[in-house]
């Protein structure tokens, strides 16, 4: 019997133990609101959802974890916060849930050692982590088409690729949550795309379908449209090595990513207000007046707008958003084409890690756990986009890697056409490093933004998230500073 799920709500990263090659792309961000979205979704909601205050001391816009950590930041220094949020969940690009019985993240899921701030969150609320099992089969392309290999020779290949495309990494990002640390010769190269390194080094076609796949996968469809800047940035966050870009995404939180922001949620006491999408937030430069959908209109000493990059030409601002701020929204940060698909498969007993290559139907196709009649699995795709409502694609593109393998249920989702994050996860585009930085973690007036898009650090990740947010709320704390609260009776 075959069934499919749309869940109309989440997509992120996911990635394999230990093994380079189950890196499943680093995705990292994304969750949307869910058409069919699970009940474990929806129960997870703020400490304090009661009724009609309409002034704050500050509003919150998405409640994800920048907007999250900026409440409960916030809210520890006496002001008043309330969170306007779009869905009807938190979590914003993070979203647990459940499928086939098994907890899934249809969002970010990964974190690893080298992300000091979520890994200080972990320890604040006594949150564990869990690792995955490494796979017994390993699967990557070759002649067009694709082929098992041996563990060993894909840790030493794809180790010494990797090592080629990112050479000179150290030199760019010598301090690299200080990206701009070497600006002139960051300023050199921040106009490459991944696509210009791939053709720079001149691979055979089977070495090049081995990176292509990486390449593509983390830009969101084609290598040509992400930055080299990005990704070594990233290379050289997990210490300029293999070993530390496989560990970036080598745990999972006990209990889920949402588990962890519930806990900073309760911790916030903020007022939330779900099914509330901003449509205009205007400063008139003593107090910021945002209006929702319904027409409800709310006001503050101040705005955090802390939602993706992507969304931001959605909302009317006025005065207007500075022209980095519009340049970044029109062209985008979160990567245009980011699915994730969950199956349940039979005919299927050994672990397994595949690799595509740059235009395969799955940049990455991973085992996850047995369940009844058969074994779960998760896929990343991008471009070209695959259907997840479609069981006999899906099938299709799973058996140009596993040829013997049923596809029996899919539940997917697809982050770029999800109107509250309008891509998935970011990564920069060539240019936009130089570009961007500092100026588009700028507050404009009584408005600052908190994204993971927008982090100095761990762009993309829960990780540049919290960075963010915390940012924002110091912002929010000098710009308040002195002012009479509204709320003051």
């Amino acid at each position: 019997m075959n069934k499919d799920r749309r869940l109309p709500t989440a997509s992120a990263p996911r990635r394999l133990p230990r093994r380079t090659v189950l890196k499943a792309g680093g995705l990292t961000a994304l969750a949307v609101p869910a058409a069919t979205a699970p009940a474990f979704a929806s129960s997870l909601v703020s400490p304090r959802d009661e009724a009609p205050d309409t002034v704050y001391d500050v509003i919150v816009i998405g409640a994800g974890y920048a907007g999250v950590t900026a409440a409960r930041e916030l809210r520890a220094k006496g002001l008043r916060p309330l969170i306007l949020e779009a869905r009807d969940r938190i979590g914003g690009r993070t979203f647990t849930s459940t499928f086939l019985d098994q907890q899934i993240e249809v969002g970010a899921q990964w974190i690893g050692p080298t992300q000091p701030l979520i890994n200080a969150e972990l320890k604040r609320y006594g949150i564990g982590t869990l690792s995955g099992t490494p796979p017994t089969r390993l699967i990557m392309p070759s002649g067009g088409g694709f082929k098992e290999f041996p563990p060993d020779e894909v840790d030493a290949r794809y180790g010494d690729l990797m090592n080629r495309l990112f050479e000179g990494a150290q030199d760019l990002f010598p301090r690299p949550t200080d990206p701009l640390y070497r600006k002139d010769l960051v300023a050199a190269a921040d106009g490459l795309s991944l696509r210009d390194l791939l053709d720079r080094l001149r691979l055979s076609a089977d070495d090049e379908s081995w990176l292509s796949g990486t390449t593509a996968g983390y830009s969101g469809g084609s290598s040509a449209t992400g930055a080299y800047t990005a990704l070594a940035q990233w290379w050289s966050l997990a210490g300029y090595n293999v070993a530390g870009y496989e560990a970036v995404m080598s745990q999972r939180l006990s209990g889920g990513m949402t588990g962890l922001l519930q806990a900073m949620l309760n911790d916030a006491g903020a007022t939330l207000r779900l099914n509330s999408p901003v449509v205009s937030v205007a400063d008139d430069g003593g107090k910021v007046k945002v209006t929702v959908r319904s027409g409800q209109v709310y006001q503050a000493r101040a705005v955090v707008v802390a939602v993706p990059v992507n969304v931001w030409k959605s909302i009317s601002f006025r005065p207007g958003l500075p022209k980095v701020h519009q340049a970044a929204t029109t062209q985008g940060v979160g990567v245009p084409y980011s699915g994730k698909l969950w199956m349940q498969v039979s005919g299927l007993s050994d672990r397994v890690a595949a690799r595509g290559a740059e235009g395969s139907p799955f940049t990455t196709l991973l085992s996850q756990a047995n369940v009844t009649d058969g074994q779960l699995m998760v896929g990343f795709n991008s471009l070209p986009v695959l259907d997840g409502a479609d069981t006999g694609a899906v099938q299709d593109a799973v058996r140009k890697f596993l040829p013997d393998v049923r596809v029996l249920q899919v539940l997917a989702h697809d982050w770029g056409k999800d109107p509250y994050s309008q891509g998935g996860w970011a990564l920069r585009r060539p240019g936009q490093l130089i570009a961007q930085l500092p100026a588009i973690q700028q507050p404009q007036g009584r408005v600052s933004f908190a994204s993971g898009d927008i982090a100095t650090g761990w762009v993309g990740f829960v990780e540049g998230a919290i960075e963010s947010g915390l940012r924002a709320a110091q912002q929010v704390l000098k710009m308040t500073k002195g002012a009479r609260s509204l709320t003051a009776s």
